[in-house]
């Protein structure tokens, strides 16, 4: 597994509930632009539109050697394949009250591209506190045992 890209901030933002891998609708272009690891998930997000999952926002390099054959909008709307009873159960949940479907990585499985993706709920300020005073005391913790080594 060939992980492409990591939305680092959704862990930071959000209290990571139910974890879902989706594949995703591409053109050739957009594959071979992937495999040369030119994305980003930094401000993209899903929406559900008609019974149907959505990826917006997130930014695919133009691959340069393709030509006319190649769609000019980096940023473009790319549907997410997964299963209906997946898809009910994940509109369920978002349509309940503080709940978020945010990508976290896009990856490559043998030769196909997925998203993964989780139900999340938005995190305080306090608990964004707490996330990074629990990082400083790690990083301590490594720094006491790299020394008595």
């Amino acid at each position: 597994m060939k992980i492409i890209a990591v939305n680092k901030s959704a862990s930071f933002e959000y209290f990571i509930q139910e974890k879902y891998e989706a594949g995703i609708v591409l053109e050739g272009a957009e594959v071979k632009s992937l495999r040369a690891g030119k994305a980003s998930l930094g401000e993209s997000f899903c929406e559900i539109r008609g019974g149907e999952i959505f990826l917006k926002n997130m930014h695919i390099a133009i691959y340069d050697k393709s030509g006319a054959f190649s769609t000019r909008d980096a940023r473009r709307d790319r549907k997410l394949l997964l299963n209906r009873t997946e898809i009910s159960k994940i509109v369920g949940r978002v349509n309940e009250r503080g709940f978020a479907l945010v990508p976290l990585k896009v990856y490559f499985k043998d030769a196909l591209v997925k998203v993964e993706i989780a139900l999340c709920k938005g995190k305080h300020t306090y608990d964004k506190k707490q996330t990074l005073k629990e990082r400083d005391q790690k990083r301590a913790m490594d720094r006491a045992a790299k020394e008595l080594d």
